[in-house]
């Protein structure tokens, strides 16, 4: 390419930029600037990515995939799931221990169908044992804004036993996953999951109570291109620490990031990356029968911070007793037990700072039940709803909806979607007072038949944080797992531009 050519460019480059700059802050005839608002439009593409479900023979999944009716989409448009083709074992790289080629072909025969055929019902898949694959999904068109997938695993016995559910994640370059651990009673594995053509390389820094656990091991692992490498934690370091934070930090690519948390006598579930880190944080939805919640916080910057921590009930906000404030060592891992802090209500932990606005991530480890009977699930802490969320996967029995107003009151629209195998949806309005949590009765649909969505829209006031759990009966003891309802991204401001030559002739 000659330089003529390239100056050819490069003012076009130029020209193109300055008259997209002067359509959107153009004049009027006073001379005084004005600027057009950015239109909302929905997404027309999204990536989500489910991690590799068990390591269990006995193990059953359902994935549920969900897109709500949005205005001013495409008439055309899919959401697939296609498995992650490339497993690439990483015994060498990573201590994994698992996979390779021949691992990765049989993976793939039992990687489970999920194709929506219409916005606004839900379509349901399943997988059976130790070989179901880890998950890339695509939605384009019509099936792209708020599109969720919900993965929920049965798992009868053995270490991490319970029920084990996760929200499929959207790929990013860094995950902040307080509350993992590598104690003698856990087997906790970071799964990352490449959905791009081009090799990731990831560094996995894990941080304990008295800051970081130095090792080279984590630096520079390689996901593979349609990969997914589960990296077992206890190879990383010879540290048993009770409470970890797992840094997971992208060189080049993106992933998608999530800690699978086993225990040998309190179940398992999926650990989700905690919101960015803020100053205040919330953490909505604890089971109002927890038997134990355990608050686990990570202040990644330079300095420590103090923390005022709240329960917030459907009667208000009150200070658990005991736990009044929270002080957090910089990169320095604190936990502290909260026991049975909901007293048999609704909760939500709200976490604001009592000194200087110090950004901090954190999570709750909640425990139900008692002795053998115990089972576990993770809370980290999310955004708020935002204009919209959803979560399918939702069953007629064991479904609970809890949504906290920290703030000021808020009034919110809940729309049960048609079922799975038929029914048709139904909607509620909640209004929820000011500081409190409501487990709210939520709508399900009419001649409901399969499993079906709920999708949280703001009507006034806020902002509102949301969480869903889901039960089962399981060897006796009463299994169940948490998602939170962060705003779903299905929209996305677009700038009005158009060309104004006239600029280029103002001196």
């Amino acid at each position: 390419m000659n330089r003529t050519t390239l100056s050819l460019i490069a003012g076009t480059t130029a020209l193109a930029a300055v008259t997209g700059f002067a359509a959107l802050t153009a004049s009027d005839e006073s001379g005084s600037v004005t600027t057009k608002k950015a239109a909302q439009l929905p997404v027309e593409r999204t990536r989500l990515l489910c991690p590799e479900p068990s390591t269990s023979d006995i193990a059953e999944t359902s994935y549920s995939s969900f897109t709500p009716v949005a205005q001013g989409t495409s008439a055309d448009g899919k959401a697939e799931l296609a498995a992650a083709t490339a497993q690439s074992g990483g015994g060498s790289d990573s201590g994994s221990g698992k996979g390779g080629k021949s691992g990765a072909h049989k993976k793939q025969a039992n990687a489970a169908t999920v194709t929506p055929k219409e916005p606004g019902t839900p379509v349901t898949g399943n997988s059976s044992g130790a070989d179901a694959p880890a998950l890339i999904g695509t939605a384009t068109g019509r099936f792209a804004p708020g599109w969720t997938v919900q993965e929920t695993t049965q798992v009868t016995a053995g270490t991490g036993r319970g029920l084990l559910g996760i929200n499929c994640t959207a790929p990013d370059t860094e995950f902040w996953l307080p509350g993992a651990s590598t104690s003698g009673s856990r087997t906790d594995y970071v799964h990352l999951t490449n959905p791009d053509d081009s090799a990731a390389v990831v560094d996995i820094e894990l941080y304990g109570k008295d800051g970081n656990l130095k090792s080279t091991v984590g630096e520079g692992i390689t996901v593979k291109p349609h990969s997914s490498e589960p990296i077992l934690l206890s190879t990383l370091t010879d540290a048993q620490e009770t409470d970890l934070t797992v840094h997971v930090s992208v060189r080049s690519g993106r992933v998608a990031a999530a800690v699978q948390a086993l225990d040998d006598k309190t179940g398992g579930d999926w650990l989700a990356a905690s919101v960015e880190p803020a100053g205040s944080l919330v953490l909505p939805g604890v089971p109002k029968d927890a038997t134990d919640v355990r608050l686990i916080a990570f202040a990644p910057g330079d300095a420590d911070a103090d923390l005022t921590v709240r329960l917030a009930s459907p009667s208000g906000q009150f200070t658990p007793s005991g736990n009044e404030n929270l002080h957090v060592k910089s990169r320095m891992t604190t936990a502290v037990d909260l026991g049975d802090v909901t007293r048999g209500e609704a909760g939500s932990l709200v976490l604001t700072p009592s000194g200087p606005n110090v950004p901090v991530v954190a999570a709750l480890r909640v425990v139900r039940g008692k002795g053998d009977k115990q089972e576990t699930a993770f809370i980290p802490a999310t955004a708020p709803v935002g204009s919209r969320a959803s979560v399918a996967g939702n069953t007629v029995k064991g479904t609970t909806l809890a949504l906290s107003a920290p703030g000021g009151a808020a009034t919110v629209k809940v729309t049960a979607s048609a079922g799975s195998e038929g029914g048709a949806e139904a909607t509620k309005e909640y209004t929820i007072k000011a500081g409190t949590t409501q487990n709210v009765d939520a709508p399900v649909p009419s001649g409901l038949k399969g499993t079906y969505a709920l999708t949280v829209e703001m009507v006034s006031g806020g902002p509102v944080y949301a969480a869903r759990t889901l039960e089962a009966t399981i060897g006796g003891a009463a299994a169940f797992t948490v998602q939170t309802l962060p705003d779903d991204r299905g929209m996305v401001a677009v700038p009005h531009a158009a060309q104004d030559l006239s600029v280029l002739l103002k001196k």
